[in-house]
């Protein structure tokens, strides 16, 4: 892929994030960017008998039911790097979708600590880019969790690949995950993510 000219690598310097102070519980963790959809969990408009959770959603003035299968081990996954990272949830999908989704896989509401949706993505070439420096936070110390390589093109030594996921009830992939981001997530191991990605990943 050609690179990218300065103004699409980094179209706005305004932050997606609010800031953080120290006395934030959140403050001086690394940043965990997840994607949602064939990441986390896979929906679909065609009924699944065997679905964690419907969400209706308003489609042209009529409300649809969109059908959810968590991803396996996604719970525990969750539950782990939301202790130890800053946890964003950025979907190109929209809110009205993404909302009451992440509000049934958050169920407590402590564990992501944002959403972002389709509108804080960056529109390149007819793809939905997640732009890490966009964020508000180091870059060294974003990660980016996603299945979609066209996602993270502006930041490819930030991602961790993950594979898309559908249905398969023996994926592992969530939890295989979790010794590697627990190493990253300290700040005394590992001062700029990237570094360690680029070589590991």
């Amino acid at each position: 892929m050609p690179l990218l000219p300065d103004q699409c690598r980094y179209p706005s310097q305004t932050a997606l994030l609010p800031p953080l102070t120290s006395s934030s519980p959140l403050y001086g963790r690394k940043c965990l960017v997840l994607d949602l959809d064939e990441t986390l969990v896979h929906s679909s408009f065609q009924y699944i008998h065997d679905a964690d959770f419907v969400i209706p959603v308003e489609i042209d003035n009529q409300f649809l039911n969109v059908y959810v299968i968590k991803r396996p081990g996604v719970d525990k996954f969750m539950e782990r790097v939301g202790k130890i990272y800053e946890v964003i949830v950025f979907t190109a999908s929209v809110s009205k979708y993404g909302d009451p989704l992440l509000d049934q896989l958050d169920i407590n509401g402590d564990t992501v600590h944002h959403r972002l949706f389709r509108e804080s993505c960056f529109n390149y070439q007819g793809s939905y880019i997640k732009n890490l420096a966009q964020l508000g936070r180091p870059l060294k110390d974003c990660i980016i969790i996603d299945n979609s390589p066209a996602s993270y093109i502006f930041h490819p030594h930030h991602a961790v690949p993950v594979s898309s996921w559908f249905s398969d009830a023996h994926d592992n992939e969530l939890l295989d995950m979790l010794p590697i981001l627990e190493d990253l997530a300290d700040s005394h191991k590992v001062s700029d993510v990237s570094l360690v990605l680029d070589v590991n990943i």
